[in-house]
């Protein structure tokens, strides 16, 4: 039985760890940590859960929950894991942190994104990209694993391919990037209500957003080279979802069956990503409540440019979902474990 604790459970990527944990019979959640509804029940908050716990949530105390838990998700915003994490903590127990704290390896490029101090520099360096089809060996061994973010997930797995055997000029990638609403978190905010968002499309984080820095740093270590690009997110009127479309320059002429089968060659032993058939372009809804990317690509013989596309639920492999898939590795348990979930449709 895994031990496990959830600090900031009740957020969205928090109830959905909640979610998919109290399914599992080999997982005993120890901890529902939250810093706004200690001592509420937990179902008071999460309804739908209701009748599956009985639990009652606690503080955001990570030296207390340490010594209970076999493993730590932190579903909170940026700053709070680096500040409460520490060596005698990772000497107990396993952290898998769900925010930026850990993703960027330059100290410089995280503070000058986030616009905080980061607490814990000394622990970048040992922080495992929780990103499994590229890391997954480095994962296993892991006690600190910083969860890639939901768009640099979906961009990566969409691009990677041809970025890695170098077909495409990485100085001409764009990537065009839509979410649901669900990827601005659970907090109150006006531009999330729901007059402002219905029936409305509008691009945010101009040149700007903070995933931007975390997809050239992984892009770089797969191109061998700095990757810089030009990163435009849209905020979309559904709950959940990631759309990806990305552009580039092909460095030589292509077919379109040539790139799927690089894409297949990469992703046949992966599980989570499906390369869809030629002229199927991924759709949001095909992947819903599933820890699937789902992928494609086509080749524009008349720009010779590259279309790169790509669709997973933001919540579940864009944050919960990915979270659990790396602590099955860290716990030597199946990859697969508890997150075979069929898409739900409609």
């Amino acid at each position: 039985m895994i031990k496990v604790g959830i600090i900031g459970a009740t957020g969205y990527a928090g109830g959905e760890l909640a979610r998919l944990l109290l399914q599992r019979d080999d997982v005993d959640i120890v901890w529902f940590g939250s810093k706004s509804y200690v001592d509420q029940k937990y179902t008071s908050i999460y309804q739908n859960m209701y009748q599956m716990t009985d639990a009652v949530c606690k503080t955001d105390d990570m030296e207390e929950l340490a010594e209970l838990a076999d493993v730590i998700f932190t579903a909170t915003p940026q700053g709070f894991c680096a500040s409460a994490v520490n060596e005698g903590i990772l000497e107990k127990t396993k952290v898998i942190d769900l925010s930026a704290d850990f993703r960027i390896k330059d100290v410089g490029v995280y503070e000058t994104w986030y616009k905080i101090s980061h607490a814990a520099p000394q622990l970048i360096e040992e922080a495992v990209y929780g990103l499994p089809e590229i890391n997954r060996e480095k994962i296993k061994g892991a006690r600190l694993i910083a969860n890639p973010g939901c768009y640099p997930t979906c961009s990566f797995l969409s691009i990677y391919p041809l970025v890695k055997e170098g077909m495409i000029d990485v100085s001409t990638l764009i990537i065009d990037a839509k979410s649901g609403t669900s990827g601005a978190g659970r907090g109150a905010k006006v531009n999330n209500l729901y007059c402002e968002v219905n029936e409305s499309i509008k691009a945010y984080g101009v040149a700007g957003h903070r995933h931007t820095p975390e997809i050239e740093e992984q892009l770089s270590y797969a191109a061998g080279e700095p990757v810089v690009l030009n990163f435009t997110p849209h905020l979309v009127p559904m709950d959940r979802g990631i759309l990806i479309t990305a552009y580039a320059s092909l460095k030589k002429k292509v077919t379109t069956e040539e790139l799927l089968e690089i894409y297949r060659w990469y992703y046949e032993d992966e599980f989570f990503v499906r390369v869809l058939p030629n002229d199927v372009c991924p759709e949001t809804r095909w992947v819903k409540g599933s820890n699937f990317v789902d992928v494609n690509v086509k080749a524009d013989p008349r720009t010779n440019r590259v279309i790169m596309m790509g669709a997973m639920d933001n919540m579940v492999k864009g944050a919960a979902g990915q979270a659990i898939q790396n602590m099955n590795l860290m716990f030597g348990l199946p990859e697969d474990k508890g997150l075979r979930l069929m898409p739900m449709f409609p």
